[in-house]
């Protein structure tokens, strides 16, 4: 069993056996209208794509890819019903080394919505979106 102790400023040390160590996160939605996403995320806010999943020549999923950052969007075919919330309590935070404003009228420019505008949040510039299916994203300076 591993345990944790606490070092003078606070955080946690490592402990033996050593702890799990995550190199990247991808994030996989499933969405309500694969197309209408895929042209938000390509098309307004700047991903482009990846690579296509087809079964049966129907796209069925896509990656969508912004730096390092990957994103898979596949289709919900509704086996747990389509009325349920989807986005609630979760959000994509993304940070860049791009400008804030400069990124929130690009994607303005482009026909995109902004949830808010450009905005302080602790001090920090940061640029908050609702996809079409209400998943929340703030992009926000790398520091």
């Amino acid at each position: 069993m591993s345990t944790r102790t606490m070092i003078p400023n606070g955080l946690a040390q490592r402990a033996e056996p050593e702890t799990f160590r995550a190199r990247s996160i991808s994030a996989s939605l499933a969405v309500k209208d694969l197309q209408k996403s895929l042209a938000w995320y390509r098309d307004k806010i700047g991903f482009f794509v990846g690579e296509k999943f087809e079964h049966k020549g129907k796209l069925n999923a896509v990656t969508l890819k912004a730096g390092d950052i990957c994103i898979l969007l596949s289709q919900d075919e509704g086996g747990t019903g389509w009325d349920r919330v989807k986005g609630a309590g979760f959000t994509l935070q993304l940070t860049t080394a791009q400008d804030i404003d400069g990124l929130a009228e690009a994607i303005r420019l482009r026909g995109g919505t902004l949830e808010t505008e450009a905005g302080q949040k602790a001090g920090t510039r940061v640029l908050r979106l609702r996809d079409p299916d209400g998943f929340r994203i703030v992009i926000s300076p790398a520091h």
